[in-house]
């Protein structure tokens, strides 16, 4: 996932979650098994495809909905909250709300997003002063500047960022980062592959569209010029695998050795109107994007220019914008790109916007009606749990010397826990709405959030900040800040059921955790000490031998082949699969620990540890259109879903023992072939 505060001391036994449960008030009925025992399959067993196993009748019988690309766990946990958000939203805007109010806000934002009649009656006039902005462009400086005030609101070749600095975590550093293109990634432009370049004539067609609805008289010539230019804006991208690596993309200079390095462009005039004129220095994170952007600023005619930023602003404008717009936008990025074949709900795509200006303010009425005090509690004692068994696991690691693990067992000390909701909520007063605006309205947020973004730069951190709304269903490793941060939606079945039995709750939100905990260890996490630091902590020898592991990881997935000649691409996802091995270890641990010794009981006829497996399978459950999965194989750094749980679970030798596999069944691997990390 993005799907990480002390452990216990040393020895002191974890408590059973039923127990937990008991010292939090809870009343205590017979638990379940927290299993979906009708979506399993009973012909396969579970020895031979595990994922299958658990999930088998739940997916024969589960059509995709006609609006989705994917479904499965997290999207139906993502429905949820949608709906109990909307209750909010809806029940806000059915009264009188004070003027100004963050509540007026919240009301006023949906209503005039949902409001589809307004948005065909306006036309384009909503976007006329962004459109005349860019036929105003006359020289190349002020191309620069466009693009600087741009960030915040438009995807340009260039974005800006403001985060930690990775040697100095206290402080916020500027940053640059690639961007520009409207197709998911440079190998959708680049690649030679059948599936991809369907993609591509359906971009181009796309591209068309919105010239043609925009007044375009050349419009087929305006797409390829378009087209053109995004293609030469990806040759100068990086990889995916390459942005992985947080060495490689820490590159701190002053605006002054920017300009000299990257030559073509006016730096000093697209920072200045990006808010950050006043800046020491930034880290380019991408310097060959930076050099090859430059390039094309002073090469490219402006005219190329102008029809390249029209198109964007109307790509990234188009569901704020009338019908014609609406539809074109879905045929592409819905169908063409994902398979889906309906739009989402239109009061749905308003939840998303509401969420993503007014998160916080939503947020704070979702938890008090969605997140019982109780909740936390019981996550904040499984966190010391796995972090207790974390540092038990270290302890026991064979190949690593007693120096690094003194190292690592710092890091793991320092680690900092948020779960449900921030403590401090963020303030929206200054963000102004308006009734029956929704494009106007996205402006203005974007740029609200932008402002607050930029004027972080050179100012110390602030650890209380959350990257994720509580009612966001997913959860993060934030390395600079070394935390783990579990929103409050996530917490529910199949990941956290309270009245579940523990070997479920282990399997599914303890391996959850688990895995946040990892990222802190992973390959790009490892890279980070327990202050956040980009240094590097370990012996040659001990990094020596985890780059070896990992690569056996790497081979494994990239022998996966989720299409059909498509291979999972192991090195992309090396984190995410180190980060579920690791987790799903940690978390048996934790489960096992908290039996005591006492065998844990047989429910719907499977023993505890059968449960703990089959409860993370379960945790994984989803189908995917095609079009979604080469989306998702090119840009996603986690592997998909069938093969996180089995590519997990074959390497881990308490899967074995309650299978009690053997040679000749599906995910049987010898003891000495399995991947141990941490």
């Amino acid at each position: 996932m993005k799907l990480m505060n002390k452990g216990l001391p040393r020895g002191l036994r974890l408590a059973p979650l039923a127990l937990l449960l008991a010292l939090s008030g809870q009343a205590q009925a017979a638990p379940s098994s927290g299993l979906d025992v009708g979506g399993f399959d009973k012909s396969v067993r579970a020895q031979d495809d595990l994922f299958r196993a658990a999930n088998g009748q739940w997916i024969a019988r589960t059509e995709i909905p006609a609006d989705k690309a994917d479904y499965g766990s997290f999207i139906i946990l993502a429905d949820q909250s949608d709906k109990q958000v909307r209750a909010i939203v809806e029940e806000l805007a059915a009264r009188p709300q004070q003027a100004g109010s963050v509540e007026q806000k919240i009301a006023a934002f949906y209503a005039a997003y949902t409001d589809t009649a307004a948005i065909d009656k306006a036309g384009l006039a909503p976007l006329q002063p962004r459109l005349a902005s860019i036929a105003a462009i006359k020289t190349r400086a002020e191309l620069a500047a466009w693009l600087g005030k741009a960030q915040g609101e438009f995807s340009t070749p260039v974005l800006l960022s403001v985060q930690p600095d990775s040697k100095d975590p206290t402080t916020h550093l500027a940053l640059t980062w690639q961007g520009g293109l409207g197709m998911p990634d440079r190998d959708y432009y680049l690649k030679d592959d059948e599936r991809l370049a369907k993609a591509r004539a359906a971009y181009e067609l796309y591209l068309t569209r919105l010239a043609q609805l925009s007044g375009d008289k050349q419009a087929a010539a305006t797409a390829r010029t378009v087209l053109a230019l995004e293609k030469r804006i990806a040759e100068a991208h990086w990889p995916k695998v390459e942005l992985r690596d947080p060495v490689k993309t820490y590159n701190p200079m002053t605006p002054a050795e920017l300009a000299a390095a990257a030559p073509g462009m006016d730096w000093a005039a697209f920072l200045a109107a990006g808010q950050l004129g006043g800046i020491q220095r930034l880290s380019v994170s991408q310097p060959s994007l930076a050099t090859g952007v430059a390039k094309l600023v002073a090469e490219v005619p402006l005219e190329q220019w102008k029809a390249y930023l029209r198109l964007r602003v109307l790509d990234e404008s188009a569901d704020v914008l009338p019908k014609a717009f609406r539809e074109a936008r879905f045929a592409f990025k819905g169908t063409a790109l994902t398979g889906a074949k309906e739009e989402k709900p239109r009061w749905q795509k308003g939840i998303d916007e509401v969420n993503s200006a007014l998160g916080e303010a939503v947020g704070k009425v979702y938890v008090e009606r969605h997140f019982p005090p109780a909740y936390k509690a019981r996550m904040q004692e499984l966190v010391k749990n796995l972090l207790a068994a974390y540092g038990e696991s270290i302890d026991g690691l064979a190949w690593m010397s007693p120096e690094t693990k003194a190292q690592a067992k710092d890091k793991l000390s320092k680690y900092m826990s948020k779960i449900g909701y921030p403590d401090v909520w963020r303030d929206y007063s200054k963000l102004e709405v308006k009734a029956g605006d929704a494009a106007g309205n996205r402006g203005r947020s974007s740029r609200f959030e932008w402002a607050r973004i930029a004027q972080r730069a050179g100012k110390p951190v602030d650890r209380a900040e959350w990257e994720m709304t509580p009612q966001t269903v997913n959860a993060y490793y934030n390395p600079p800040l070394n935390e783990i941060v579990f929103p409050a939606a996530i917490l529910q079945p199949p990941f956290f059921d309270m009245a579940a039995d523990d070997a479920a709750n282990y399997g599914a939100i303890g391996a959850v955790i688990g895995h946040e905990i990892s990222h802190g260890f992973d390959d790009q996490g490892s890279q980070f000490d327990g202050d956040g630091k980009l240094r590097n902590w370990w012996t040659e020898a001990d990094r020596k031998a985890f780059d070896a592991i990992g690569a056996q990881l790497v081979a494994q997935y990239g022998g996966y082949e989720p299409l059909p000649g498509k291979q999972l691409n192991g090195k992309l996802t090396l984190g995410e699969n180190i980060a579920d091995l690791s987790g799903l270890q940690i978390a048996y641990k934790a489960y096992k620990r908290s039996l005591g010794g006492q065998p844990a009981p047989v429910l719907d006829g499977y023993s505890g540890e059968q449960r703990f497996f089959l409860g993370w399978s379960q945790a994984w459950r989803e189908k995917v259109r095609e079009e979604r999965s080469l989306q998702l194989l090119t840009i996603d750094p986690h592997s998909p879903p069938k093969f996180r749980a089995n590519g997990a679970a074959v390497n881990h030798d308490g899967f074995h023992e309650a299978f009690g596999t053997k040679d000749g069944d599906g995910m049987f691997k010898p003891a000495d072939k399995r991947i141990r990390i941490w």
